[in-house]
């Protein structure tokens, strides 16, 4: 186990790429904002709360795994064999002393391990327990992912930890609680655990799956073939337990007549967080950004200032990283901030140029928007729309490196000109190829710095 204490906690960086150049009249200023966070710093006393750390342990964390368990999930049987063993090895992925509990999922929510609406403490004994819990789990009944998501909260709630974290698993669609359910579910989950969503095989609803993680800061996929749950539970268990710091916002302050137009994660997946901002006293927002371990992540920061003469210059934005308290109280701040500027020029080179991290991101971001579209298009059987938006999206993944992306697509549409954009779209697309592009179309590469 690894040895962590006070001294090492993450330490946290903020580094601010931009053209502050503007040509006169110009008002819009465009940021990529790195964070990121390395293991053995010293950012002081502010981050290390008094459960933060446990001893030998590294930071006290709740883990609470949801598995479908409807009657679809015996279709065929040994999707709800793989499920119970992806569960199990994540259940022996858990550090000891971390606190979890399973829960089983229909159109209701059961616990299923360790019952009387508490958790159990990981150690060799309670892990055996847990796995022999999950052989008698048995399959039938809908699916209502609210209610599995408020008992997970419920149960987490109940351990005073750092870090409290879901894993979600499901076969198939929502359909017995109504989308206002889930979202009631979500509004009131969202900031007391992270959680990740995993869909398996090809009749579950991929909305849903993305939309349960964005809301709850976590990551989505799909696994077409239930053979790969225990590869891919195994490694979100991981990243799970290398989270040292939770509840973490970017904290953006604006000067007086400045207007903030958006506030999106870019890397290492496009997330809008500009709907997300909790005021946080005058001329200051929280934008909720997770846990964290050792990472880092891209932001881009859209602001409007008030235009000015030519060779003014003004602080555009300044970033940093907190931890707010419940209630908004006080802040824990994470020591690291940036610098946004605004500088007014006529020298129209200067004025006019894109800094690459800007131009990357924007392409990036229109690269997952025009997938999403595309695949919209698709399924309402408009082939002209579709093939364009898609063509355009081969398009920015070739010019932008994404190769992962452009080989998703390939197997949606024929390329005949990448660099043009040019694409047929394919007579039959294999299901899980297309929700495997819909499911990761958000995700993106780093800029080559």
């Amino acid at each position: 186990m690894a040895n962590f204490s006070k001294s090492n906690v993450p330490q946290f960086a903020v580094d601010v790429y931009q053209n502050e150049y503007l040509p006169e009249g110009g008002r819009e200023v465009n940021a990529i904002v790195t964070v990121t966070a390395t293991g053995g710093g010293t950012v002081g006393s502010a981050v290390t709360t008094p459960h933060l750390y446990s001893p030998g342990q590294g930071p006290s964390a709740a883990v609470a795994l949801m598995v479908d368990c409807s009657g679809s999930m015996d279709y065929p049987p040994t999707k709800m064999r793989n499920a119970r063993d992806a569960t199990s090895a994540a259940i022996d992925t858990l550090r000891d002393g971390v606190h979890f509990a399973v829960v089983g999922g229909t159109h209701v929510a059961k616990e299923v391990y360790p019952g009387g609406g508490r958790l159990a403490v990981a150690d060799p004994t309670t892990r055996a327990q847990a796995k022999q819990a999950l052989r008698g789990l048995g399959v039938g009944g809908g699916t209502a992912i609210g209610t599995w998501l408020r008992l997970a909260d419920r149960l987490l709630s109940t351990a005073d930890v750092a870090i409290r974290h879901g894993i979600l698993l499901t076969d198939g669609r929502n359909e017995h609680e109504s989308p206002d359910d889930l979202r009631a579910a979500l509004d009131s989950c969202a900031g007391r655990f992270t959680c990740d969503a995993r869909g398996v095989g090809t009749d579950w609803e991929v909305k849903e799956v993305t939309g349960i993680a964005s809301a709850l800061l976590g990551t989505a996929d799909i696994v077409a073939d239930p053979a790969g749950l225990a590869a891919d539970f195994t490694r979100m268990m991981e990243t799970a337990m290398g989270k040292e710091v939770a509840d973490v916002a970017l904290r953006l302050w604006t000067p007086v007549g400045t207007t903030v137009k958006f506030v999106k994660q870019v890397a290492p997946t496009v997330e809008e967080l500009t709907g997300r901002r909790t005021e946080a006293g005058p001329r200051a927002g929280d934008y909720p950004i997770g846990s964290w371990g050792d990472e880092s992540r891209d932001y881009h920061v859209c602001v409007e200032v008030p235009a000015a003469g030519l060779g003014q210059e003004m602080l555009a934005a300044r970033v940093s990283l907190v931890i707010p308290e419940p209630g908004g109280e006080s802040v824990q701040n994470l020591g690291a901030q940036g610098l946004v500027r605004a500088v007014w020029t006529d020298d129209m080179a200067a004025s006019t140029s894109i800094n690459p991290q800007v131009a990357h991101y924007t392409g990036q971001a229109e690269l997952a928007q025009a997938i999403q579209q595309g695949l919209d298009l698709r399924k309402a059987g408009d082939i002209d729309g579709a093939t364009a938006k898609l063509g355009r999206a081969v398009q920015l993944a070739g010019a932008s490196g994404n190769a992962d992306t452009a080989k998703l697509l390939s197997k949606v549409v024929d390329v005949v000109d990448a660099a043009a954009g040019t694409v047929r779209l394919k007579a039959k697309v294999e299901e899980a190829d297309e929700m495997t592009l819909e499911t990761r179309s958000t995700k993106t590469v780093r800029v080559k710095k």
